[in-house]
């Protein structure tokens, strides 16, 4: 994924959390857009466990590696809720 699309998924107002799919299978969610950095070679993620409002782990993605960015507010991204599973 283009740098820029990411970062225009970051501007959103309001905001609203989302995972990122990486190519080799990992997720990583992020709920407020301070928990990520994108430049033109790297996406930086912080991830839980916080302390004092300080991530504790972090990972580093090539842009190229991130496969796609899902709402988690159970949006498609299109304005449309995803129907839900039936039990």
């Amino acid at each position: 994924m283009l740098p820029d699309e990411i970062i225009e998924r970051l501007k959103e107002r309001p905001f609203t959390g989302f995972r990122v799919y990486i190519s080799d299978g990992e997720v990583y969610e992020v709920r407020h857009p301070e928990m990520m950095l994108v430049t033109r070679s790297i996406v930086h993620i912080a991830q839980p466990p916080f302390k004092e409002n300080v991530p504790t782990i972090s990972v580093y993605v090539d842009p190229l590696h991130v496969t796609r960015i899902v709402p988690m507010n159970g949006s498609t991204g299109n304005g449309h809720k995803r129907p839900r599973k039936k039990k």
